[in-house]
């Protein structure tokens, strides 16, 4: 199409030129006062932006700045998307151009507040060398716009039929009308847009994400929501492919492959980053004793810093296990391949030696690279299993279950100094989803704990003790797994709570896990157990990655890291090269195409504080997303049983109803105060009850209880309970509030006081 002539006006090119050159975001009026444009000339700079934007010479940026096609606005809102070091990195928060969005360099010199991963800034950009950088201005709120979830087709206004987008959120309340769909179909998982305001709030799709009730996909949902990296650029594989190809030799490193080592894992492991060895010591000076080696896969060979393997390593933090799939750290060319520990395979590894006297104490370590070969990898019920029965099984080497008996025997002294340092001793049930092979759901069921559990377990934690004090040794920078005791505003909250079963709790006694062990023990064999284990777990801090030592209170710790699971856990990948450097343990060689270097280096080392809190948020990234998918697992379990009565567990209580388990399979549910009853409730807040008005009934935390199934969803893991004698839709007719005021808010529940293009979810309109 030709460009109409606007006499008087700068030419396209000399317009471009400026846009370039200017250091501040260029608008229509930047442009027309550093050309004196006037009057009419205004009017026709219009026309000729108009259509430069049209035949995609400059593009127009929020707050209708211009900045050249395909290129950044020099003022725009970005999102930091890597932190590496000292070093932020960050991406344009929305980028339709072609091509992928480009990286820039955040300079953060004299601002307050360090940036995290996921953080938005609005930032003045600059082109420096063949990159960007960014000078942040402010830091934004969070976009509270986008939201992931599926399309379905209910009834709306007037009973015409609509599509509504039902958010993955449990905690959301509302479905949304959808405004435009795009390409998604009903039953797509989709990411979509929120526009408008109050009543006239509607859904746009941006997105299709796919099928989430496809078998084995119901984790995409989570990964979907919290935005988990889960596919590997060309880059990185082609990195993971050079990597696998390093040349394995004895040089600059231990040769184990003789001893009889063996990696026990879960059954359907697919990475293996731990095996483990002991016998008894011949050293006179150590009678009863054991010498023991935790054999750790060496990732830290494979995975360099500053490479593309490292930068994605970092960003991803660690491996996300779900049911259906796992979403590894590292690609499978790795983590399921050349660094995974495998039975009768040549293995780089990690070797922490340990001495271990008769009472169970370590009494000196020392850390070699080292070749192995294993005996054998064993599921944990396999290993208990011919522990007890003093049997191998079939296929084993002869020496696998004298090397079982060998790993029992050392573990009794590790167990029995473990008791003597008495860590907090919380047995809470871990839910295990079993699938079928069409990936249908075959059971869930509670996880057994054996004693090759504690084993493997006690054994890794010697080795990340030992990995810890062996850095403190060289004054090298340590990335520790650190968890704080306790604040006193949740040990008073906890005294509160424990008061309502008539047990005291002093504040003014030193706090130590064995208090909260005595605590337990006093609960044995008391129905209310889970519920004060519930308590405690939620007096405690949460652990978290950093450079300054605070101990680890659960374990009672001085000095702990994260050393045994590289493959999954970046904080140990950093534990293994500041042993490298620390003890001089590089392996000869330099790799073409790679780099060279597999140490920490000074830069890293200095910025792990930085490292420590970008790795500690996509450790919670991931919990959360564990166990929303492991809650939406249950749900679809029990959507076939809704209706039916089921034996739950009410787990907390809010002025708006009670939540509650069910028994043996979890998933939270909510019961609402308005099917209770037609008395009046009050909220005991202290005693964490709902009790009617004339005393009849009360509900509290950790009572068992029939409960009638009412709903269960897979997309957001929600469960909806009522009592089985409530009559069909509740006790609707319950007198008014003792103080007369409805309950009020945003989005009024009610005939009339709901939005239009909301509405309640699960409940037909």
């Amino acid at each position: 199409m030709a460009r109409k002539q606007h006499t008087g006006l700068p030419s396209p090119e000399q317009i471009l030129r400026f846009i370039e050159e200017s250091k501040d975001a260029v608008g229509k009026r930047e442009i027309a006062k550093h050309f004196a444009l006037h009057g009419n000339e205004k009017i026709a700079l219009k026309a000729l932006l108009k259509d430069m934007t049209d035949e995609g010479l400059v593009d127009l940026a929020p707050g209708r700045a211009f900045h050249k096609h395909g290129g950044l606005p020099r003022v725009t809102v970005l999102r930091v998307a890597a932190i590496e070091g000292s070093i932020v990195w960050a991406v344009p928060d929305r980028w339709e151009a072609a091509g992928p969005a480009p990286r820039l360099r955040v300079m953060e010199q004299g601002r307050k507040g360090a940036l995290g991963v996921g953080d938005r800034i609005l930032a003045r950009t600059e082109e420096r060398g063949s990159g960007h950088v960014a000078h942040p201005m402010k830091r934004l709120q969070a976009s509270a716009e986008m939201v992931i979830g599926v399309l379905v087709e209910d009834v709306g206004p007037g009973g015409k039929p609509m599509i509504w987008l039902r958010p993955a959120d449990k905690r959301a309340r509302y479905d949304f009308a959808v405004a435009d769909k795009g390409n998604a179909d009903i039953g797509d998982l989709v990411r979509a847009e929120l526009t408008g305001r109050g009543p006239a709030i509607k859904a746009k799709v941006i997105d299709r994400i796919g099928d989430p009730f496809a078998p084995r996909s119901l984790s995409m949902i989570a990964i979907a929501r919290h935005e988990i990296p889960h596919v590997f650029g060309p880059e990185t594989l082609a990195e993971a492919e050079k990597a696998a190809k390093l040349p394995l030799t004895p040089d600059g490193r231990e040769d184990l492959r003789d001893l009889p080592i063996v990696a026990i894992d879960p059954v359907d492991a697919r990475d293996h980053d731990d095996a483990v060895w002991a016998v008894p010591d011949e050293d006179p000076g150590n009678k009863g004793g054991f010498r023991a080696i935790v054999a750790i896969a060496d990732v830290s060979y494979y995975v360099r810093p500053d490479g593309a393997l490292d930068r994605e390593a970092r960003r991803r933090g660690n491996s996300v296990y779900f049911p259906d799939q796992v979403v590894p750290m590292l690609p499978e060319t790795l983590s399921a391949g050349v660094c995974s520990l495998k039975a009768g395979e040549d293995r780089a590894a990690m070797a922490c030696h340990l001495v271990i006297d008769k009472h169970g104490k370590v009494t000196s370590w020392r850390f070699t690279r080292a070749l192995v070969r294993l005996r054998a990898n064993i599921a944990y019920e396999h290993a208990q299993a011919a522990y007890d029965a003093d049997e191998p099984r079939e296929g084993w080497d002869a020496d696998v279950l004298p090397a079982l008996r060998n790993l029992w025997a050392s573990w009794t002294l590790l167990a029995k100094a473990r008791a003597a340092r008495d860590p907090l001793d919380l047995e809470l049930p871990e839910r295990q989803v079993i699938l079928d092979e069409q990936g249908g759901i075959a059971e869930i069921r509670v996880r057994d704990r054996l004693d090759a559990h504690r084993l493997i377990e006690d054994y890794m934690i010697a080795a990340n003790v030992a990995a810890a004090k062996a850095l403190e040794a060289k004054k090298s920078p340590v990335m520790y797994r650190i968890h704080e005791p306790p604040s006193r505003e949740k040990l008073v909250s906890l005294k509160d709570y424990l008061e309502t079963f008539e047990q005291s709790f002093a504040l003014g006694q030193v706090i130590t896990p064995a208090v909260f062990n005595r605590l337990i023990d006093g609960f044995s064999g008391d129905d209310r157990l889970p519920e004060i284990m519930q308590a405690i777990l939620r007096s405690q801090t949460q652990a978290y990655y950093g450079p300054a030592n605070a101990g680890h209170f659960g374990l009672a710790l001085g000095s702990y890291a994260h050393f045994t699971s590289p493959i999954r856990r970046y904080a140990d990948l950093i534990v293994h090269r500041a042993l490298v450097d620390s003890y001089r343990l590089e392996v000869p060689g330099k790799p073409k195409d790679l780099p060279a270097r597999t140490g920490l280096g000074d830069e890293d080392g200095k910025g792990l504080s930085r490292i420590g809190e970008a790795i500690s948020a996509l450790e919670r990234r991931a919990m959360e997303a564990e166990r929303e998918t492991v809650d939406r697992y249950v749900a679809a379990y029990l959507a076939t049983k809704t209706g039916e009565i089921v034996t739950a567990r009410i787990t907390g209580v809010q002025p708006f109803g009670f939540f509650a388990t069910v028994d043996g399979l979890g998933g939270d549910g909510l019961v609402p105060v308005s099917t209770l009853g037609s008395e009046r409730f009050f909220y005991d807040e202290a005693a964490r009850t709902l009790d009617s008005e004339h005393g009849r009934v009360s509900y509290t935390v950790g009572q068992r209880l029939d409960l009638r199934l009412l709903d269960a969803n897979p997309i957001s893991g929600a469960l909806r309970f009522e009592l089985p004698d409530a009559p069909e839709g509740g006790f609707r007719n319950r007198p008014p509030r003792r103080d007369g005021v409805k309950k009020a808010g945003k989005h009024m529940v009610g005939k009339r006081g709901r939005p239009a293009n909301i509405k309640h979810k699960g409940r037909k309109r």
